[in-house]
């Protein structure tokens, strides 16, 4: 089920939040546990049954692991066994297929393929597990009420593509609540918003970029119109889905953390990764990074230490090798500008705003390839290789079919429009007409995306695939 489809948000949504708000407190856990449920086995019950596994083995263990606190090799071996199954579970269904492939490749055996269809969301619910049962080895207090933890753990509004929410963000809303009006409408408002970037730019950009992928005129312009549609297509599609997520729990009463903000305003990579996918981003740090050493170690130990997140972050976005080579890329970057090139970015801004959309740029499109073959295809073509012209009719064409979505798209990318609002709003007058409009804006928004939605014309969120 997608979010943005009309059986998810005309009937799923609206039935769940039916009844979600009119049971008493007391029940309104098991409503949201039930209707994840739902939501997971509509696309398998047996997909449902593997995340129940995943919330008993999170249950049980974090029991034990609180139990043995004290004796410190059982709590640990404790750990690592609940970890590592949770764990295993993912590395089955999303990695199983890339090791025999690569095994094939490097020995020459013909290992077949097996028949593995990817979970949708196990990315994420497994990292939150993982870091449900952590912490309770480091001291938070287990959860005794399993309808809580599994509420947590199976939570669909973000478990399917993020933002990763920790346990100890949500453990005392998991017990009490605060269900408000203006909750909900700030909630309505970032959930609208995220529809709209999700249904009116990210979608309209992906059907731009299979149009270029697709078209037998190539040219250099045609090849940066593309990259530049990818990086903002991956942000617009991502940060949309966040958005909803953030939105929903608002109107549930649950706090997430932002995940996104405004990654393309950054400096340098070091800025634009902490602006980007920031909770992703903080869950290696303190599960990874930080248990290595992080920088309080040699300097090559350090920059292994960069090299394992690094390789980690990108591996865990895709079986693929361009994940990898993606992840990989930004590595070396932060080295880079950790070492030696920071305290130049800082000098020029104008110049560290331009190299670090640059990065982006390149970066996404080995991100968004389909093997290597392409991606080196389509960068060599940024650079004028492949005896290209500069331009050709055909994309100018597009350029000025989706201009309109492209202005919307790099005023989106930056805080320009947050920031007039906010002032406007602080204007005694001008506040007045900000209340009046807002609400009216984002209605048009839901007319329109509900136009697009009976058309048909949407596509899944591509973190789904991750």
């Amino acid at each position: 089920m997608l979010f943005s489809s009309i059986t998810y948000l005309f009937y799923f949504l609206a039935a769940f939040l039916i009844l979600y708000f009119a049971v008493p407190f007391k029940l309104k856990n098991a409503v949201l546990l039930l209707f994840s449920l739902l939501f997971y086995a509509w696309g398998g019950v047996k997909y449902a049954l593997l995340m129940v596994t995943a919330i008993l083995i999170g249950y049980v263990f974090g029991i034990l692991i609180e139990k043995f606190r004290e004796k410190k090799g059982i709590s640990l071996a404790l750990t690592w066994t609940a970890a590592g199954a949770i764990l295993a579970f993912m590395l089955y269904f999303k990695y199983t297929n890339f090791f025999i492939e690569n095994i094939n490749s490097i020995f020459g055996s013909n290992i077949s393929f097996l028949k593995i269809t990817l979970p949708v969301g196990i990315s994420f619910y497994t990292f939150q597990t993982i870091s449900y049962v952590i912490d309770i080895y480091r001291g938070v207090p287990a959860q005794k009420n399993i309808v809580n933890l599994a509420a947590y753990i199976s939570m669909f509004p973000q478990l399917i593509a993020g933002p990763i929410v920790r346990y100890v963000d949500v453990a005392a809303e998991l017990k009490h609540r605060e269900h408000t009006i203006d909750n909900a409408a700030m909630g309505i408002r970032r959930f609208m918003i995220g529809l709209g970037k999700k249904i009116l730019i990210a979608d309209r950009l992906s059907e731009l970029c299979d149009l270029l992928k697709t078209t037998d005129e190539k040219s250099v312009l045609l090849y940066w119109v593309y990259g530049i549609s990818v990086a903002l297509y991956i942000y617009f599609d991502f940060s949309g889905y966040s958005d909803m997520a953030i939105g929903l729990g608002k109107i549930l009463g649950f706090k997430f953390l932002e995940n996104f903000n405004y990654p393309y305003i950054s400096k340098s990579a070091t800025e634009f990764w902490r602006r980007w996918h920031m909770s992703l981003g903080s869950w290696f740090r303190d599960y990874v990074y930080i248990p290595l050493g992080g920088n309080r170690v040699s300097k090559w130990r350090h920059i292994f230490n960069i090299f394992v997140v690094w390789f980690l972050t990108g591996f865990w976005h895709g079986a693929a090798w361009n994940f990898i080579v993606w992840g990989l890329f930004f590595g070396v970057l932060l080295i880079i500008e950790k070492f030696w090139l920071y305290k130049y970015l800082n000098g020029s801004k104008i110049i560290g705003h331009i190299y670090t959309l640059l990065a982006a740029v390149l970066s996404f499109v080995v991100f968004n390839a389909t093997d290597f073959a392409e991606a080196f295809t389509y960068i060599g073509g940024m650079f004028g290789a492949g005896d290209i012209p500069l331009a050709t009719g055909e994309i100018l064409y597009h350029i000025r079919s989706y201009a309109v979505i492209f202005i919307m798209a790099f005023i989106g990318a930056t805080p320009i429009v947050r920031n007039t609002v906010v002032k406007l709003s602080s204007s005694e007058k001008l506040g007045k007409i900000v209340n009046i409009a807002e609400p009216i804006f984002l209605i048009a928004i839901f007319l329109i995306v509900a136009a697009y939605l009976v058309d048909g014309s949407f596509s899944p969120f591509l973190y789904f695939r991750f």
